[in-house]
């Protein structure tokens, strides 16, 4: 057997692993609830937000079904899937996002010009629009960071923020966004925004990188929140509100 490549196992990763193997051993037999996510976390010795993540990995894979309002409950054999996620974590792509993304906005206001806040103006004009007809505002939300970064005139970072914010797009990311992502969740999301372009306009760097960091910082605190109560279906949810502020 050649050698291979070893490669450093997210932590979320070595709890859904763990989980697994108690699943097949029968340690956590079909239809049985799982402990509590702060049952785990205990047990396990690690964060909750860590354990979230790794039954929300082990839901996409088909190990386990999110029951909201009840619990998570293990699945049938037949049901799990056998192509592993492997995507960076969520909350701390959101940290991520939270060192780089507030020294973009302070550079930003150092930087600001009556385009770029017409441009940012527009990208949350495209977020409302995206949202009040019933779609996942993303297009605007990219366009609204990348805008940003382009201030810093720096194809590298530039390029670390589009990366960043696309990870949007694996598996993970969109099952966290299937439970927590709604239409009060947008809302909140665009009025944050709002409060990014006035700090920027502004003209001061401290309050431009605060702002920006305080978006991201709530954007990690809506998918750590409770479970919902019922399931989010984002796709189709409809922020009439939103044309109210806009």
């Amino acid at each position: 057997m050649p050698i291979q490549q070893i490669e450093p196992r997210r932590l979320y990763r070595q709890i859904a692993d763990q989980l697994r193997r108690l699943i097949e051993g029968g340690e956590f037999p079909v239809g049985r609830r799982l402990p509590a996510e702060r049952d785990l976390a205990v047990q396990l010795g690690v964060s909750r937000p860590s354990v979230r993540e790794a039954l929300i990995a082990l839901e996409v894979e088909g190990f386990v079904e999110v029951r909201m309002g009840s619990g998570i409950y293990v699945c049938a054999p037949d049901r799990a899937r056998p192509d592993s996620v492997m995507a960076e974590s969520p909350l701390d792509v959101i940290r991520a996002r939270q060192t780089i993304e507030g020294e973009m906005a302070a550079t930003a206001a150092r930087r600001c010009t009556p385009a770029l806040l017409e441009g940012l103006d527009a990208a949350i004009e495209m977020m409302v629009e995206e949202a009040a007809s019933g779609q996942i505002p993303v297009r605007g939300d990219r366009l609204f960071h990348l805008r940003i970064s382009e201030t810093a005139e720096n194809a590298v970072l530039a390029r670390l923020v589009a990366e960043l914010f696309d990870e949007r797009q694996n598996p993970l990311w969109a099952q966290f966004g299937n439970h927590f992502e709604n239409a009060q969740s947008w809302h909140a999301a665009i009025a944050e925004h709002r409060a990014v372009v006035t700090a920027i306009a502004s003209g001061s760097p401290e309050a431009a990188r605060a702002a920006m960091c305080e978006h991201l910082e709530l954007s990690h605190r809506r998918f750590y929140a409770a479970w919902p109560g019922a399931a989010s279906d984002a796709g189709r949810a409809v922020v009439a509100s939103l044309k109210e502020t806009s």
